[in-house]
Parts: structure tokens; C-alpha cells; sequence
């Protein structure tokens, strides 16, 4: 831990907070901040003052001022322009081109088509070269990604930024992060639910519950194996079905003006892809993956790129301790698969061998609701949502959680974005 936050301090200049809530997880910060570095700082097709600048425009879609003001700094710092702070209008035409694709991308990324891609490509002297512009793409996931991280865990400014020195309720539970980082948790958070009326021994029940519903599953599994077409028609109902999770609390969040004029079109949110009459058609897996297509593209176009990133989805899908609340030696790849596959399925991303009945066995409302919010609105996200699901797990399991929304959510849009540059070219 400790040589992760000195690796950190050593290239930011800092140590925020996004470092002090994630070293729960050691394995994953470390290839987190690998990743993060080569795209900041190391050789790369666009310079570094874009690279910020980028940064603050996908963040800025998210209204996430948190990581739009780190990167303000930042920009300033590696000698960008202090002009094109004051907004997007007095960037270079080609950063205000970039401006529709990260709308899309953030928002709707199965709209992305190969014409979005030309326009960018063919846009004469404002022109993106394929390097840059894969090397763009992999910014505006990483910080849509990272706002949807920092909304979903709470995460304040530091102490000496703005607005990190006023009264505010703390960032996650009951703590501060000093105390969830070191441990110091207490049952009396877990006695009272929104409701105000739900005690230790119903959280409690929950975990066995969910325990004794991943046994089930598994027997079901080695009994029998549905149809191709059951499983098609289960993803179906699962799709569907997903379009109806929805916040009580879900309201328009008006962005700042600090914020909202670093991106066009403030009101274009996001929309459930089968709303309104839309029909977006299912992207199947086998026919387009980020193992056998998207990794090779990254990382032809921008070396090593793609080996970094690769590695960082495998710690986050593959990440165990083998624990659920106070149960030890416990299997949960079945519920990490349920979790990665719904934010796909969300996403309108299908894996043929996957049993779609399974998430809504594993996956309860108020978490799909969390779910939903962290990785579609992440602006939305309440403290009583993070409070609402597995009441009885730990800090460090909700954000573990976390990092598998935020790998499953980019890994979507990379997946959108790179089969539309993939037509492209062929």
C-alpha cells in the first residue's frame, strides 16, 4: 500500500481521493495507475495538454467538477490555454469535433456508427489521424468510467480544493475515507435502512439468502442447460426489463456552469435504447469481442494501450477474496458474472452463453437501481442508494463493486466505439 501511494504521489504530484478509496483493492489500484500514467504521461499519439483537456470534457458530461477540476489543474500545469477554459467554443475546431462523439459515448454509445467516426476523420485541417483518435476514445471511457466511480463511492473534494473544507454529510456511510481506508467500521450504520425500520438480523438474512440462491443455481446448472433459444429469449425479457429500473429518486440534475461549458448540449442525457419507438439491435459478443477485436485495434494503434487495459478488466472480473460479508471461502463468479453481463445487457450487449435468469435470481432491485444509476446517470447517485443494497457487506465489497461497474461500463462503449471505427476501415 504504501509503495502504491508513493508510485502515485511520484507521478500525479498528489494523492487524491480516488487513490485512497480504491487501494482496498491493491491489485487493481496498481494496474489502475499503470494505465492511467502511460495515458497522461508517456509517448502517445495527442499531446499531453489535450490528452487533460479531453479528460475535462468527458468528466464535464458526467457533471463530475471533481475530476474536471483535477484536470483543469493538470492542463494548466503541462502549459495548455488558459482560453479554452472558459469553454468549449475557444478550444481548436478539432476538440469541439470530438464534442458529439463523447455525447453519444457517454450517454447512448450503441448510436455510435462508422459516419461518426468519417466525420472525425475527414474533417480536412481539423482532421483526427485513427492513432489519435483511439487514443481519444480510450480517454473519454476512462474518465466516463472514473465519474461513474467517483459518484458511486462518495468521493469529496480533498481538503484544501474547492468545496473539499465545508460542512458536508461524509462521502460514504458514516466515514470519512481515513476511516473506511483503515477499517473502521461499526453495526451501527447497519441498523436503520431508508425506511428507518430494518435491523442487523434482516441484513443479515439477506446475505443467506443470496448465498443459498447462487447453491440453487449452481445445481440447476449442472442439472440441465437451456436452449439456445431460451437463452435468447431470457436476454430478451432481462433487456427489457432493465428499462424499467428506475430511481424514486431519479430527477434532472441542472450541471454548474463551471462545468456545463465544457461539453454542447446539456440536456442530451441518457435514454433506454428500445424507448420511443428506437429498435437498437443486439450486439452480439461472438461477433464483435474485446478479446479477439477491440485489444488487437488498441494496441496496433496506440502500443500497449491495449495490453494495459486488457489487464486492468481481467483484475477487475477475476478479483476474489473468496469472502460475502462474514462468509469466507465462498466461489462468487457467478455473481461477478451476473453484475459484469447485466451492465452489458443494459448496454444491449449479448453473450450467447450466458443464462440471462440468472441475474434476476442473484440481482435484487435496490441493487439493480444502484447499478443502473452508478453506470448510466452516475450524477444521480444518493448516499441511501449506496446505503439500500447488501446492508451487511463491507466497505472494501461495495467498492469492489464499484470496480466492476466502471471495467463492465467501459469496456461497453469501447466496444461500440471501436466496431464503429473497425467498419470504418474495412
Amino acid at each position: 500500500m504504501h509503495t502504491l501511494f508513493a508510485d502515485s504521489f511520484a507521478a500525479l504530484g498528489r494523492l487524491d481521493n480516488i487513490t485512497l478509496v480504491m487501494v482496498f483493492h491493491p491489485q487493481y489500484l496498481e494496474s489502475f495507475l499503470k494505465t492511467q500514467h502511460y495515458l497522461l504521461q508517456m509517448d502517445g499519439p495527442l499531446p499531453l495538454h489535450y490528452r487533460h483537456y479531453i479528460g475535462i470534457m468527458a468528466a464535464a458530461r458526467h457533471q463530475c467538477s471533481y475530476l474536471v477540476n483535477l484536470h483543469v489543474n493538470d492542463f494548466l500545469h503541462v502549459g495548455g490555454d488558459p482560453k479554452w477554459l472558459n469553454g468549449l467554443e475557444n478550444a481548436p475546431q478539432k476538440l469541439q469535433n470530438l464534442g458529439e462523439l463523447n455525447k453519444v459515448l457517454a450517454h447512448r454509445p450503441w448510436l455510435i456508427t462508422k459516419e461518426h467516426i468519417e466525420g472525425l476523420l475527414k474533417a480536412e485541417e481539423h482532421s483526427w489521424s485513427l492513432a489519435e483518435l483511439v487514443h481519444a476514445v480510450v480517454l473519454l471511457t476512462h474518465y466516463h468510467s472514473l465519474a461513474s466511480f467517483t459518484f458511486g463511492c462518495g468521493i469529496s473534494p480533498e481538503i484544501h480544493c474547492d468545496g473539499g473544507h465545508t460542512f458536508r454529510p461524509p462521502s460514504v456511510s458514516n466515514y470519512c475515507i481515513c476511516d473506511i481506508t483503515n477499517g473502521n467500521h461499526s453495526m451501527d450504520e447497519m441498523q436503520v435502512n431508508s425506511a428507518g425500520n430494518v435491523s442487523v438480523s434482516d441484513s443479515f438474512f439477506e446475505v443467506e439468502a443470496l448465498m443459498e440462491k447462487m447453491r440453487q443455481l449452481q445445481e440447476c446448472r449442472d442439472e440441465e442447460e437451456a436452449s439456445q433459444e431460451e437463452m435468447a429469449s431470457r436476454f430478451e425479457i432481462e433487456k427489457r426489463e432493465s428499462m424499467f429500473v428506475f430511481s424514486s429518486d431519479d430527477e434532472e440534475v441542472t450541471p454548474a456552469r463551471d462545468v456545463s461549458r465544457h461539453f454542447e448540449d446539456t440536456s442530451y442525457g441518457y435514454k433506454d435504447f428500445s424507448r420511443h419507438g428506437m429498435h437498437v439491435p443486439t450486439f452480439r459478443v461472438q461477433d464483435y469481442c474485446w478479446e479477439d477485436h477491440g485489444y488487437s485495434l488498441v494496441n496496433r494503434l496506440y502500443p500497449d494501450v491495449g495490453q494495459l487495459i486488457d489487464e486492468k478488466f481481467h483484475i477487475a472480473y477475476n478479483l476474489t477474496y473468496n469472502t460475502m460479508a462474514m462468509h469466507k471461502d465462498v466461489d462468487t463468479s457467478m455473481l461477478r458474472r451476473a453484475i459484469w453481463n447485466y451492465i452489458h445487457c443494459m448496454f444491449g450487449i449479448r453473450y450467447d452463453d450466458y443464462d440471462y435468469g440468472e441475474i434476476n435470481q442473484l440481482l435484487d432491485r435496490s441493487f439493480k437501481v444502484y447499478i443502473k444509476t452508478v453506470v448510466c446517470t452516475p450524477e444521480k447517485v444518493t448516499k441511501r442508494m449506496y446505503d439500500s443494497f447488501w446492508r451487511q457487506f463491507k466497505h472494501s465489497e461495495k467498492v469492489h463493486v464499484n470496480l466492476l461497474l466502471i471495467e463492465a461500463r467501459m469496456q461497453a462503449e469501447l466496444l461500440y466505439a471501436l466496431r464503429a471505427i473497425t467498419r470504418y476501415m474495412t
